[in-house]
């Protein structure tokens, strides 16, 4: 089945009332993120749509691909299935070598360059994660970070899914620069469940959860795009010193006023910026 689109019917909150996003849709190419405060609903909403609720669970909500409902056969059929969804719950996994693993879903797919997919499967996913992922390595060695990565890069790549839910892969450590870098590459739609104010910022549109509800729905604009811009800079400066940290290194005066005094850079070319696209500084 070709999927040019997905749309969320909204239903109820925890108190029973309607939501106030009554619908969106979902393009291919589209990037989304779920925000709001733990316990308000997120993963429910995106369990719902990989699901493919139908006025079936407890917030009624329904999930049409192209305008249609799916039958119930297709969402139970792995063969079928076109959402992929890459929760923080990985202790289902089996103890094969990663290569073993990556092999068999390949054949189960019936890819003809199962090799080739395999190599890159493990290069974007050792892309993400800061220990390389070896093939001989057995599935449940890998830390969390490993372990989500590698199901990233398998679900776009061997899984080739067009639906793509990921819930908070802030929390495992992945280079979430990288992540978004490289998952924009690909003609999918990806739905972030996050806390992360730059994934959200660089999403298409981000849904607003409260009390179990979609409360509401806000695009991005020139604004937060450039404010984005500066988060790179403070995260890539808190990816550094994660990255001393874990070498062993010691932070010295020096070495923290460096990265410093490039944030200041970094800011002031902001600041620049939004002079010269009319956005006056606060």
């Amino acid at each position: 089945m070709e999927i040019n689109k997905i749309t969320i019917i909204g239903g109820i909150g925890k108190d029973g009332s309607r939501e106030k996003v009554e619908r969106f849709e979902l393009k291919m190419g589209d990037i989304i993120s779920i925000v709001g405060p733990t316990g308000c609903g997120k993963t429910t909403l995106i369990n719902d749509i990989e699901l493919f609720a139908n006025c079936n669970t407890p917030s009624e909500r329904q999930i049409l691909i192209n305008d249609e409902p799916i039958a119930e056969d297709f969402s139970f059929d792995p063969s079928k299935h076109p959402i992929a969804l890459i929760s923080q719950h990985t202790n289902f996994l089996s103890d094969l070598p990663v290569g073993e693993f990556l092999k068999i879903h390949a054949k189960i797919r019936g890819s003809e360059k199962s090799e080739q997919m395999i190599e890159e499967t493990l290069d974007f996913a050792n892309q993400l994660t800061g220990e390389a992922i070896i093939r001989e390595t057995a599935m449940t060695e890998l830390s969390g970070g490993q372990t989500r990565s590698l199901l990233i890069a398998d679900a776009v790549i061997i899984g080739n899914s067009p639906i793509i839910l990921l819930d908070e892969i802030e929390n495992a450590g992945i280079h979430r620069t990288k992540a978004l870098k490289l998952l924009k590459k690909y003609d999918k739609i990806f739905v972030f469940v996050t806390h992360d104010p730059r994934i959200a910022l660089l999403s298409d549109f981000r849904i607003i959860m409260r009390n179990g509800a979609m409360q509401k729905m806000i695009t991005t604009n020139a604004e937060e795009k450039m404010a984005a811009l500066g988060l790179k800079k403070i995260d890539d400066v808190m990816l550094e010193f994660r990255k001393r940290i874990r070498a062993g290194e010691e932070i010295t005066d020096q070495i923290f006023s460096e990265q410093i005094k490039d944030l200041a850079t970094s800011y002031q070319i902001y600041l620049n910026r939004r002079k010269t696209n009319g956005v006056e500084a606060n």
